[in-house]
């Protein structure tokens, strides 16, 4: 098992605490930590941030933070921390970037999201791209999978469930401009730099 490394550590600690702070003890503020539109009443200029480090329930915490606990540490260490936040970051944003686009355009419902989803899917796909023959586990699932069948698996999941706009209650396409960015970020480095390998 590889140890927690310090990128993933800090980002570990942060969505916890702004958790427990605003779930449990500020409720009240909680709501309005989730990205809202543009344009619309509710939104502020500090949700384009806050909704990054906010989760919408504890299980969504959870699931979030194990993604990241489980494959952030080997992704960090096979980029370095510099580059592993800046994905991590970029993830992120571009996750935000195409649903508020969609949104905007119309060919989504402009309902507020929230969560780290994003930039874990961005991780997720660096360690697809990075180590894509390494086999992965799913609690649900208990048979071995490649990384690199896992990660196409969950990209069509969201695709289809996007296109389909089923109401499944998840930011789809937020999801996938996590994994557009993580793959074009990684596959960008990996190329430039070649003793980044599996």
């Amino acid at each position: 098992m590889v140890r927690i490394t310090e990128v993933v550590k800090h980002l570990l600690i942060i969505n916890v605490i702004l958790f427990i702070a605003f779930f449990f003890v500020m409720r009240e503020y909680w709501p309005m930590t989730f990205l809202y539109l543009p344009g619309t009443d509710f939104f502020q200029p500090y949700q384009l941030v806050s909704h990054m480090f906010m989760h919408g329930s504890e299980s969504h915490l959870l699931f979030n933070m194990m993604s990241l606990f489980f494959l952030g540490p080997t992704v960090e260490q096979a980029m370095g921390s510099k580059r592993f936040l800046t994905l991590y970051l970029a993830c992120g944003v571009a996750a935000m970037v195409l649903h508020l686009l969609l949104s905007f355009l119309g060919f989504i419902n402009p309902v507020p999201i929230v969560g780290a989803s994003g930039a874990i899917v961005g991780v997720a796909i660096a360690f697809a791209v990075l180590f894509p023959e390494t086999k992965l586990m799913l609690m649900f699932i208990p048979v071995p999978i490649k990384a690199k069948y896992m990660m196409a698996a969950f990209v069509a999941f969201d695709l289809i469930s996007g296109l389909g706009s089923f109401d499944t209650g998840i930011a789809h396409f937020a999801h996938l401009g996590g994994a557009i960015c993580g793959f074009i970020l990684t596959w960008y480095w990996y190329r430039r730099t070649p003793n980044i390998s599996a």
